[in-house]
């Protein structure tokens, strides 16, 4: 098993689906065996979201694979983790979120220099149609561009 210095677990759905309002870094409460499975880029956060219970937040959905070499110290594959926020970060996303349509979606889930799991969180609002139409058009402008720009 394999163990990597920089870990980066990105959600490449969250920008095609949702317009990003705000972005804030938290750092999480994990145990031994999920940050061991998580240096080992064993994880996904593709469903996941945030939400707020009782005054702190938590990340739902959240899939960190189960340990090859924990015994029955194993953790939950998909358990709620709680994120670590100061207290004017969580009222300040609280207020905002009471606005219909914005969720908390995680963005990146890394290992940073001291060795600590953060993830960067978003404020969001979801796409309509029309503007993922417009995100694909976008995207198939600049790679046309890009490809000319290569070709010359």
């Amino acid at each position: 098993m394999k163990i990597q210095k920089s870990v980066t677990i990105l959600n490449k759905r969250a920008r095609f689906e949702y317009e990003l309002l705000e972005e804030i870094e938290a750092g999480m409460v994990l145990t031994g065996t999920e940050i061991k499975s998580l240096r080992s880029s064993k994880a996904s956060i593709t469903d996941a979201f945030c939400q707020i219970i009782d005054g702190e937040m938590f990340i739902i959905n959240m899939m960190v694979d189960e340990y090859k070499l924990g015994t029955f110290y194993n953790h939950k594959i998909k358990r709620e983790r709680k994120l670590l926020l100061h207290k004017r970060e969580l009222q300040k996303f609280e207020k905002k979120l009471k606005d219909v349509g914005n969720t908390i979606i995680p963005l990146k889930l890394y290992i940073n220099d001291q060795g600590k799991a953060k993830i960067l969180i978003a404020l969001a609002r979801g796409k309509k149609l029309f503007d993922k139409r417009e995100s694909i058009k976008d995207r198939e402008n600049k790679r046309n561009l890009d490809r000319l720009l290569k070709k010359s």
